[in-house]
């Protein structure tokens, strides 16, 4: 039982997710707290059949204060977590501000639940797209190591957070009213369109987003040795990210055996229906805890067998960012 837990960035999307996790999963807490910036301060909002108002973040907003999600924020979370975890809280941050830290374990609970045990006050929610796609990997990587994965994402609104869902919506009417779309949050136009993710590029070419499922995989593999290239693209879907995923592996492997290792794995449900054409779609991964595999098959290019083409969907506001951080409170 914590005696009292915070969310820090209450009233943002994943915030709001964190909140009506809390609920449904029924966490052991004593009291919740609501933290956010001033403009949010005094907000009211439903929990538990009660009202919480929602208080301005400060230095001394973790005294007496168990655990805390923070999603609010690379700049927060690098501010108020040390201070948090000098209060003796133990923090779940969901931005990337500590992911690569060495001293700090990168976990999803189907993947490696024991580095947990090694915190020292801080523990890191992946990528969302990399949490995505690594629970159905892991259990396969386990089973025949994977050398090679090659990774193509189709990102929602939600993975930008609730202003660029706002934003998606408001496009959508203006140009169906045949007004121009007015891009505010996102570079382009984003109804009916897609464009590559829109975050920094490195000197490779590669973009923040895609280098964050090549490292933040091999460390929570805890190898070097599986090779990943990755393109990520935002999509004018509202929420679930979607995935395809083209995995080598060191031994043959069939995809029959690939659907008997997943049929059992945690976190995963087979959609897979060749006919009709049923598998993963964002609009059915909305709201669900479990990431969609489906799209099973053999790569044809190689004659080696080694080869596995599958697509996958899962809630980028869930599994991808809120739910996992419950899931690691829970192994707490």
């Amino acid at each position: 039982m914590f005696d009292c837990v915070a969310v820090v960035g209450a009233t943002g999307a994943v915030g709001l997710e964190f909140l009506a996790l809390l609920e449904q999963r029924g966490l052991p807490a004593k009291k919740v707290r609501l933290l956010a910036s001033a403009r949010s301060a005094g907000k009211r909002i439903p929990l538990k059949g009660n009202e919480l108002t929602v208080e301005e973040l400060g230095p001394d907003s973790f005294n007496g204060v168990d655990l805390a999600f923070f999603s609010a924020g690379g700049g927060i979370s690098k501010q108020y977590a040390p201070i948090a975890a000098a209060a003796g809280c133990v923090v779940v941050d969901n931005s990337s501000a500590f992911r690569m830290d060495p001293a700090t374990p990168l976990v999803v609970p189907e993947v490696n639940p024991e580095d947990v045990k090694a915190h020292k006050g801080v523990i890191a929610n992946p990528n969302c797209s990399t949490i995505i796609m690594v629970v159905p990997v892991w259990p396969l990587h386990r089973a025949n190591p994977v050398k090679r994965m090659v990774v193509s994402t189709y990102q929602a609104a939600s993975g930008a957070g609730q202003a660029a869902m706002n934003e998606l919506e408001q496009q959508t009417r203006d140009v169906l009213d045949g007004k121009p779309a007015q891009p505010k949050l996102m570079p382009f136009q984003y109804a009916f369109n897609l464009f590559s993710h829109n975050s920094d590029l490195y000197e490779n070419g590669y973009n923040t987003e895609e280098m964050k499922m090549v490292n933040e995989t091999r460390k929570m593999f805890h190898t070097e040795a599986i090779n990943i290239a990755a393109t990520c693209v935002r999509v004018p879907v509202m929420r679930a990210h979607s995935e395809s995923i083209n995995l080598e592996f060191t031994n043959p492997i069939t995809p029959d055996e690939v659907r008997a290792i997943l049929k059992d794995a945690p976190g995963v449900k087979i959609v897979d229906q060749r006919s009709p054409q049923h598998f993963p779609m964002p609009i059915e991964a909305s709201g669900q805890d479990d990431v969609l595999v489906g799209r099973i098959r053999q790569d044809i290019s190689r004659n080696d067998n080694r080869g596995i083409e599958m697509f996958i969907a899962g809630d980028q506001l869930r599994k991808g960012a809120a739910l996992n951080g419950i899931q690691i409170a829970e192994l707490l």
